[in-house]
């Protein structure tokens, strides 16, 4: 069994690996916001970035459960994770069942707890003091989480957002915000993907996303670079779907992707 040391040193050697090259910072955050979940024992993570128009928006999370998802859209304009976006504090411990939560944030709680969740947490994704996005922990045991968990948390936040904001990509602020857009868009090209394929396949999302996802991986192609392909028909989905996803991935190589290289700016032509 995977000891909790080996799996915080599984993610730090992945963050290292982020730092050298190119890297999918997609494929990235979302083995990150699972990792959340296996080493905090909370029941789900969402990763929220900020976009131009200080909006939060989902860049990843713990699994692609439809009522999840939607869970996490909703924080764009009420919940915890933007008030904790825009003061930079965390706000933790807060129960889904309490009368202020409910008034404070109406239509958050109740699909919160819809989706079987009593308590949430949400942690800044901040570096030397700016703010870009909010980690969003969901429990469905009441009882708060420890402190030393809370500071791993934190760490795990910080590490998302050492992924996202690359030190060699923000040489100009302009640029750290093509950054930005560029992975939100990344995001809404392989949602749109995901549900072409579950259609066409005729299976849930989550099945569809995970052919998808192990394809990618095995081939050392990026998520967004293959949803792009898709969605402008220069991709066979039918190889994707006949791939045996049971043959493990192939490792990952230093320089297999980031979040824009210097030929991958973001541009009228980034959504499909």
């Amino acid at each position: 069994m995977t000891t909790r040391n080996q799996q915080l040193t599984e993610i730090f050697v992945e963050v290292a690996d982020s730092l050298i090259e190119d890297f999918d910072v997609i494929d990235f955050l979302q083995n990150l916001s699972r990792r959340c979940v296996e080493l905090l024992d909370v029941a789900a993570v969402g990763i929220l970035l900020a976009d131009e128009n200080d909006r939060l928006h989902l860049l990843a999370a713990s699994d692609e459960h439809t009522r999840l998802l939607e869970l996490f859209a909703l924080q764009h304009d009420q919940g915890p994770c933007v008030e904790c976006y825009h003061d930079g504090r965390s706000h933790l411990h807060i129960s889904l069942t309490d009368p202020e939560a409910a008034a404070r944030w109406p239509q958050f709680t109740r699909s919160a707890q819809d989706s079987g969740f009593v308590a949430t947490n949400a942690l800044p994704l901040r570096l030397r003091g700016r703010i870009i996005g909010a980690l969003s922990l969901f429990q469905s045991d009441p009882s708060p989480l420890a402190a030393q968990d809370l500071e791993l948390a934190q760490a795990l936040a910080d590490v998302a957002t050492i992924a996202i904001l690359q030190q060699r990509t923000l040489a100009h602020s302009e640029a750290e915000r093509d950054q930005l857009q560029y992975a939100l868009n990344s995001r809404i090209v392989i949602e749109q993907v995901k549900g072409i394929l579950a259609e066409r396949w005729q299976m849930s999302v989550d099945e569809a996303f995970g052919i998808f996802r192990s394809y990618a991986r095995a081939h050392s192609r990026k998520l967004s670079e293959l949803a792009r392909a898709i969605t402008d028909g220069t991709q066979d989905t039918n190889a994707i779907r006949t791939f045996d996803t049971r043959t493990p991935p192939a490792p990952a190589q230093s320089g297999s992707g980031v979040i824009a290289a210097d030929d991958e700016r973001p541009s009228a032509q980034a959504l499909p």
